[in-house]
């Protein structure tokens, strides 16, 4: 009986495909869905969560960054970052200009690498978000030694330096030449300062420069006073509350989901239909095949556990494939379209995986139900009219 059951799952016809086609692209979609929304959302969640940093203050004079830091302070609000901000231009790359570089069209350099501002910083260690990937961190410069600086790993690309690349930038009208001394891997998803160049200290600190502190406010009225108090006293520095930021990008990305998930669920409705359409075409050729099992002596459980079988197989089937190419999908999204870390959440799509299989074969019992119901002779005269 087991074998007839199985049997069944490779007969060469067009329903049995289509109900394969239709459940695995559906599975699919809804997967992909999960996936995908729970990696954009992971992007943003973090930042409400724990200790993380949600409040900016910047354009913070030298000589002001004491007195803000102590008016944050006494507001109960942590200083979390602390940073000072240079801004400088390139002027050379290995002794090669703009206009040099540009000559040679095979190896020229973006645009952007020549013509943006670079707000750098200055200090003698690294933070979380940051990783060496090529050569050794100098964090202090030493008297008499080039000027050793980090980059990230994107300007790298798009600079196409190398550990030792002299790089002569211009501080606001002063001349600097630098080396490269390391690369650096930065997660610049995450809410604090991250720097395309990393200055080691000892060489900036009497350059033009601004102040950015990073804190943490726990409710609205906590970053309201503080707020109030910083226009009141230091109307030049600006403030950001992340928090509303990101509530706004949740609520949008809120809207996005309840649209795809609407689009994924109509998909899957129609889907069914298709299911319903397929498993109709062919009960005709079940309805005989079950009552020959019938007149041969089989029971009305074994002819139920083996139809259940045939769709518990069909449904396993399509939900591994439509599940493989989910992940394999999101993946694809994840690193190419949104540039963001991949994980995979088991739970969603072991829910999926199993909600489909089940009606699926849920959907095919219903078929089969008449067939055991009712005697053999009755069903075949019924059938043939």
């Amino acid at each position: 009986m087991l074998r007839q059951g199985i049997a069944n799952l490779f007969r060469p016809q067009n329903q049995t495909v289509l109900l394969v086609v239709t459940i695995g692209l559906g599975t699919m979609l809804l997967s992909t869905l999960f996936l995908v929304q729970n990696l954009l959302l992971k992007q943003v969640a973090f930042a409400g969560a724990g200790k993380q940093p949600n409040m900016i203050l910047f354009d913070i004079q030298t000589y002001q960054k004491d007195s803000v830091a102590a008016l944050v302070k006494a507001h109960g609000l942590p200083i979390l970052q602390q940073v000072p901000i240079v801004t400088t231009r390139i002027e050379s790359i290995d002794g090669m200009t703009k206009a040099q570089d540009q000559v040679d069209t095979t190896q020229s350099r973006p645009n952007w690498v020549w013509d943006r501002e670079y707000r750098v910083t200055f200090r003698d260690s690294l933070i979380s978000s940051e990783q060496i990937t090529e050569g050794e961190w100098v964090g202090v410069h030493k008297p008499g030694e080039p000027v050793k600086i980090s980059i990230s790993d994107n300007v790298q690309r798009a600079m196409k330096a190398k550990i030792g690349t002299k790089i002569l930038f211009n501080v606001q009208g002063l001349p600097l030449e630098t080396e490269v001394a390391s690369v650096r891997k930065v997660d610049f998803q995450r809410l604090q300062t991250n720097f395309l160049v990393v200055f080691p200290t000892g060489v900036l600190e009497e350059a033009p420069q601004f102040h950015v502190v990073i804190s943490r406010v726990d409710n609205a009225e906590a970053s309201a006073s503080l707020q109030s108090d910083l226009v009141r006293r230091f109307p030049n520095v600006s403030a950001i509350d992340i928090t509303q930021i990101l509530e706004s990008v949740d609520e949008v990305l809120g809207k996005v989901s309840f649209v795809i998930r609407f689009m994924a669920m109509f998909s899957i409705l129609t889907g069914l239909l298709v299911l319903l359409s397929s498993i109709y075409q062919s009960k005709f050729a079940r309805i005989r095949e079950s009552v020959l099992l019938r007149t041969l002596g089989a029971s009305r459980r074994q002819i139920l556990w083996i139809n259940a079988l045939e769709y518990f197989m069909l449904g396993t089937l399509a939900c591994m494939v439509g599940t493989g190419l989910s992940v394999a999908g999101a993946w694809a999204l994840a690193r190419f379209a949104f540039n963001i870390p991949f994980s995979v959440d088991i739970w969603p799509l072991l829910l999926t995986f199993l909600s489909i299989t089940g009606l699926t074969v849920l959907l095919g019992l219903l078929n089969s139900r008449e067939v055991v119901r009712k005697p053999p002779l009755e069903v075949l005269r019924a059938e043939l009219g």
